[in-house]
Parts: C-alpha cells; sequence; structure tokens
C-alpha cells in the first residue's frame, strides 16, 4: 500500500478525480522533516509495493484476502498502541483527528465482506511513546490512503474480482482523502515548528514501515531483519502522488 511519495506521471496534473497533494512553501524548515519522511523511508515503502503487487492485473481473490489479513492484523496492532498514546495524549490525538483515521474496522468489514473473516494474526509492534513517535507511526498509516485510490480504482477494472464490489479500507477517506492528508501535514509541520522533535518522529516512521516490510514478507538485502530505510531505491511509476 502506498504512502505518499515523490512526484510522478501519475502525479504531474489532477486528472480525472486524481488524488494531487503538494508541499506549500517548499523552502521553509516545517517542510524538512516530510521531505525527511519521504525520502528516509523510501526502501522499505518499495518493498512493500513490491511484495503486495496491488496493482498486478493477475491479482486474484485469495491474493486479495491475504493483503487484507495481513494489513487488519497491522492496523489493529498499530491502532492498539495508538490508542495508548491518544489515552496519554488526548489534545494531541485531538488535533490530529485521532479517531477518525483509525481503520482496522474497515479491513474487517472488508474480509466479511469477501466471505473471510476469521482469527487475525497481529505483528508485535514497540508501543508509541510521545506524540512525536505517534506522528512517525500515523504518516505509515496515513499515506496508505493516498495509494488506497489507485488501488481502488485499479480492482475496478480487474473481471477476475468484478463480483467482490467496492472495497472500504484501502480509500476510507472518499473525496476526503486529499483534505486528509493536508490536516496530516499541517499538524505534523506544526508539531516540529512547536519543538517537536523531528529525528524521532522520522524514527518511528522508519520502524514502523520496517515492521510494515517484515510483516508482509519483503526481501531485505541479505535476508537480514528490516532495520531502518536504505536510500537509493527508484519508487514504483503509476500510484505515486505528490506529497
Amino acid at each position: 500500500m502506498t504512502a505518499a511519495r515523490g512526484a510522478s506521471s501519475s502525479g504531474a496534473g489532477a486528472r480525472d478525480g486524481e488524488v494531487r497533494v503538494v508541499d506549500e512553501d517548499r523552502g521553509a524548515d516545517e517542510v524538512d522533516v516530510l521531505r525527511r519522511l519521504r525520502t528516509e523511508t523510501a526502501a522499505e515503502h518499495q518493498a512493500v509495493e513490491d511484495t503486495l503487487d496491488l496493482l498486478s492485473p493477475t491479482l486474484t481473490r485469495d491474493r486479495l484476502v491475504d493483503v487484507l489479513t495481513r494489513m487488519h492484523g497491522f492496523w489493529l496492532a498499530a491502532e492498539a498502541s495508538l490508542d495508548a498514546w491518544a489515552r496519554d495524549e488526548p489534545a494531541d490525538a485531538a488535533g490530529v483527528d485521532w479517531p477518525r483515521r483509525r481503520r482496522a474496522a474497515l479491513f474487517a468489514a472488508d474480509l466479511a465482506a469477501l466471505g473471510a473473516a476469521g482469527p487475525t494474526p497481529q505483528p508485535a509492534l514497540p508501543a508509541t511513546v510521545g506524540t512525536d513517535a505517534a506522528l512517525g507511526r500515523m504518516y505509515v498509516l496515513e499515506g496508505s490512503s493516498l495509494g488506497g485510490v489507485f488501488i481502488d480504482r485499479h480492482l475496478a477494472t480487474l473481471p477476475q474480482l468484478a463480483a467482490v464490489g467496492r472495497l472500504s479500507a484501502f480509500s476510507p477517506y472518499g473525496e476526503q482523502t486529499g483534505a486528509m492528508w493536508h490536516a496530516f501535514r499541517t499538524a505534523t509541520r506544526a508539531r516540529i515548528a512547536d519543538g517537536g522533535n523531528a529525528d524521532r518522529l522520522v524514527a518511528a516512521a522508519r520502524e514502523t514501515f520496517g515492521a510494515l516490510a517484515g510483516w508482509c514478507g519483503a526481501p531485505s538485502p541479505a535476508g537480514a531483519p528490516w532495520s531502518p530505510a536504505r536510500p537509493g531505491h527508484r519508487f514504483t511509476r503509476g500510484n505515486e502522488v505528490v506529497a
């Protein structure tokens, strides 16, 4: 599932309802954390996309169920950690509209609609301690809603999935996708501008993306466990969003 990436052919213009999110004030110091998030999670991000391969024209129902099951388990674990943070920092959680951003129940509903409801394994994720870490973890979860728009469109074109119907978890915000992402970016920038720790925020995003890559079974260099991102990987074309 795709989080926010750099510009590509699909992000060159807003056509046919295409989601397009562009940073304003790129010279401002606050933007640096978003640029770091984008570049320093690139390797894990690419590994997740390549492994899930949700834009494949041969995607099957069984493969879709497997992906949704993995995503459901990951979101359950990630949201549990963020719920704990929200109890400790309710004002910060309200400021980023955390309750509206929860999606685990949507994955569960999609699985039930596919007749695949059942026990869902979850990864063991580190606790989310503090708002900087929470925003870093949320960057991974929220960014995936951007690519989810393209995934939804692709699924609708596959004749082998015609009977599945529209799913809800990949693109949970519908026409509000761009607005929700803009609000998240604004909150993240404000946090750093007000004295938040950018290193801690980026580290949490890298840790979360690494955990997601490992949970999805993505291979890593030399077969080693996933660790913070390795720069230099190219981004997937065709499902990217300007961030």
